[in-house]
């Protein structure tokens, strides 16, 4: 087996190689024990840290059993991921208001996570906009006027908003300091 730095093709083969495995009812170790390996291969195999030889997969693929060209064959669905470190948040906006989405591809989901940071003076328009949905959030920090329809009102730290987003709406920072505000909004929108 050869052990490597974690490539996108082997996070692929590993994440065939969990599925097929648990589609077959079988756990990492029952997997090993019925063919002979540690565990801790079957392990490192699956999390892209160790890329086997075509005969040490062989061997594993017959205890499932599966044939190689079935098993390249198989496209799984992706994994989704669950947890996003800072960096991994994704810029949408531009200019003095960052947009910072969690997860980078919304295709399918029902939901979209922001932390929306407006440098002072930045706003999302002088135009009111709507779309359909749902929308909230909370401020972090800062100050952050929000017009909701005919409703305006200035929000500080821990101060919140849940509308109707078909309502024409708008946020504009106010004050010497950035504002932070953590949003959610279902469907996305952008």
């Amino acid at each position: 087996m050869n052990v490597n730095n974690t490539g996108v093709e082997d996070l692929a083969l590993g994440h065939r190689l969990r599925v097929l495995r648990a589609r077959a009812g079988l756990s990492q170790r029952a997997l090993a024990k019925r063919v002979g390996v540690p565990n801790s291969t079957i392990s490192l195999i699956e999390s892209g840290k160790m890329n086997p030889s075509v005969g040490a997969l062989r061997k594993i693929l017959d205890g499932i059993p599966v044939r190689m060209s079935e098993f390249f064959a198989f496209e799984p669905e992706p994994e989704q991921q669950i947890f996003y470190a800072s960096d991994e948040l994704s810029e949408i906006g531009k200019g003095g208001l960052s947009l910072r989405q969690v997860g980078g591809n919304l295709f399918g989901r029902a939901m979209m996570i922001l932390k929306e940071t407006y440098q002072p003076g930045a706003d999302t328009g002088r135009v009111l906009y709507g779309h359909e949905g749902e929308e909230g959030g909370i401020v972090v920090s800062g100050r952050v006027e929000v017009t909701v329809g005919e409703a305006r009102k200035i929000l500080g730290p821990g101060d919140a908003y849940y509308f109707d987003s078909r309502t024409p709406h708008r946020f504009r920072q106010v004050g010497a300091e950035p504002c932070t505000v953590i949003s959610a909004c279902t469907p996305p929108t952008f």
